[in-house]
């Protein structure tokens, strides 16, 4: 499987995202010669247990996340963060969980935009947004690297690719920067060859550092 980075939009400080900026990235994209070839998705949900019984709740985890990914659309992947735990499941899974009422969706996002082809590499550029509203929370890429599905051979060209990016993007002098968040894989139990469950990984840590993000504004504009 083609290895893949997936990035954040790191807003500087006092400034927040903005559809102009999604705008302006996805112009970037086509700047650097990308080809736009159609509409990307992927969805990510939070999930809390339903505990009738509280001296129950220890055997639960509090919350983890469910992830689904348009290049696989039967499989859905589990993120227990505190456990170091990815799983992978059929997208049925869902219907039952549903149905048993274990847990239930605190937050459901959309990640979506449109895919670009620059060689052999892919951009996808998105915004986020929670599920029936268009309400910018985020704003996020991934960038693929069709030739290679080693993580590690992978890094040198995706971070030179990086650096070509970061380059034009700076000429518009946007009020921020793409970050990429290295998860370490092996915590999970992932090894060097490139799966959907690495993919998941990222999705998990670049939320984390978005939700950190969030409250560490929250708490700025506070003290303001």
């Amino acid at each position: 499987m083609p290895i893949k980075w997936v990035l954040h939009w790191q807003p500087n400080p006092g400034t927040t995202v903005n559809t102009q900026i999604l705008t302006e990235v996805s112009q970037c994209a086509e700047g650097i010669n990308g080809v736009k070839e159609g509409r990307w998705k992927a969805t990510l949900s939070f999930y809390k247990p339903m505990v009738r019984e509280q001296a129950n709740a220890s055997e639960f985890p509090r919350d983890f996340l469910g992830i689904s990914l348009q290049e696989q659309p039967n499989k859905y992947y589990f993120v227990i963060r505190g456990q170091r735990l990815i799983v992978e499941a059929e997208s049925t899974i869902q219907t039952i969980m549903e149905k048993l009422q274990s847990y239930k969706t605190r937050v459901a996002l959309n990640f979506e935009g449109f895919q670009y082809q620059l060689g052999d590499f892919q951009l996808r550029v998105g915004k986020v947004v929670p599920i029936h509203s268009e309400n910018l929370r985020g704003i996020v890429m991934e960038m693929e690297y069709l030739p290679i599905s080693s993580w590690e051979k992978s890094h040198q060209i995706m971070g030179e690719f990086f650096d070509i990016w970061r380059e034009a993007l700076s000429k518009r002098s946007l009020p921020g920067h793409f970050v990429h968040i290295e998860p370490n894989f092996a915590e999970y139990g992932l090894l060097d060859e490139y799966s959907s469950q690495h993919t998941a990984a990222q999705y998990a840590s670049i939320m984390a550092q978005m939700i950190a993000t969030a409250q560490s504004q929250s708490a700025q504009a506070a003290r303001n």
